[in-house]
């Protein structure tokens, strides 16, 4: 009985893998993420998502047809009693390229925001602007973030919710500053697959204590919704996935993606997204 246990583990243990190279991969062709001679940042938190992003692009490089360079970037923000020493001996020892930046973004978040309050928020914006100019100031051509599919979900209900916005968080993006392309290759793949392959390859998982014990966070909220949501009707996560990437314009209420003002009774069903995709590029 033990033997064939085991047996069932390591063929789903092989599923899993191959799962997830393959929906990477596929983010990747169809969203253009990676071109020939490129030079990608992957930052690297130490989280379970960014090592996982990390070694599925480094399994991938291997057998790419095209080259291109990876380099693993930490941003030690100096908290107190962060492990230092964990990410460049792992680094190290695998022989993956990699950069740490040390800049002490954990005395401004905690000395701005007050103690009741969520950090994320001015957190990540300080992440972001560190790691956009270290990207241009070192010839990285894009920036890899190891945000997965429930990630990018989630940031949809928020925006909805809380924002007033349909958004969420694309697959490839131009930053704001017009000179960084940020690309997420884990766009396909689920949290729980993304967990499991992280158990199975046994990284050294560094947890974020800047902000883990807020527990009262919105996204915390979301993800709860979601999870029973999954319960309840297996699949509504996929389908909701899959609706993002078919958006009618026409169909919803923003007149600056639709030009509704000049819509006539002429126009056919077609000259109807013509119109919105004009607006859309312009």
């Amino acid at each position: 009985m033990p033997v064939a246990t085991s047996s069932r583990d390591s063929v789903n243990s092989l599923k899993l893998v191959k799962r997830l190279r393959r929906q990477v991969g596929r983010a990747i062709e169809e969203y253009n993420m990676i071109e020939e001679g490129d030079r990608v940042m992957v930052c690297l938190s130490g989280g379970k998502d960014s090592h996982v992003l990390l070694d599925i692009l480094l399994r991938l490089q291997k057998s790419a047809p095209i080259p291109f360079e990876l380099t693993a970037v930490n941003l030690d923000q100096k908290q107190p009693g962060f492990p230092a020493e964990v990410l460049p001996n792992y680094l190290a020892g695998k022989r993956i390229p990699y950069d740490i930046i040390e800049q002490d973004t954990y005395s401004t978040v905690t000395r701005v925001i007050p103690e009741d309050k969520t950090y994320c928020s001015l957190c990540s914006r300080l992440r972001r602007g560190i790691f956009y100019t270290y990207a241009q100031n070192k010839g990285y051509t894009k920036i890899a973030l190891g945000h997965h599919l429930d990630d990018i979900i989630e940031t949809f209900f928020l925006n909805l919710f809380h924002g007033g916005a349909l958004k969420a968080m694309p697959p490839k993006l131009l930053a704001d500053d017009g000179r960084n392309v940020v690309i997420r290759p884990l766009a396909y793949c689920r949290e729980s697959d993304i967990e499991a392959y992280a158990r199975l390859r046994q990284f050294p998982i560094i947890p974020c204590n800047l902000c883990g014990s807020q527990d009262h966070l919105q996204r915390v909220k979301i993800k709860g919704m979601l999870r029973q949501w999954e319960m309840e009707f297996p699949g509504r996560v996929n389908n909701i996935a899959r609706a993002m990437q078919h958006i009618a314009p026409s169909q919803l209420m923003d007149r600056a993606l639709f030009d509704f003002a000049n819509l006539a009774a002429s126009q056919s069903p077609r000259d109807d997204w013509l119109v919105a995709s004009r607006r859309e590029r312009s």
